[in-house]
């Protein structure tokens, strides 16, 4: 014959009630995002970029309308070519970095690459 067992709940299994607290071990403050690291560099070489390449496509169209001597003609797709190459990726990250700035939802200045 088998010993029998207390019987807590009255079918022959112990068991007791774990007490439930409101502390699940997780705190709010790990879920929320740190303040971004704002790239001053990158910002400031974007600048640059679209600076400077906006004054080689404004050359380079005074050169195409003739509006700068026929002489430096030869000079003229090189210079508009160069302005675009470096127009396109600075007015990119420029544009980036304003609409982070202003806080426009889906832009962050974690979009912009870092040079460290």
């Amino acid at each position: 014959m088998m010993p029998k067992r207390n019987a807590v709940d009255g079918q022959g299994a112990k068991y007791h009630k774990l007490t439930r607290t409101a502390d699940d071990g997780y705190i709010d403050l790990q879920f929320e995002r740190p303040p971004p690291k704002v790239p001053y560099k990158a910002i400031l070489l974007a600048t640059v970029l679209f600076s400077v390449g906006s004054l080689l496509i404004i050359i380079g169209a005074m050169l195409l309308s003739g509006y700068i001597d026929a002489k430096y003609q030869d000079r003229t797709w090189p210079v508009l070519l160069i302005g675009a190459l470096m127009f396109i990726p600075g007015a990119y990250h420029v544009r980036i970095a304003y609409y982070a700035y202003k806080g426009y939802s889906g832009y962050s200045y974690d979009d912009i690459p870092e040079f460290d």
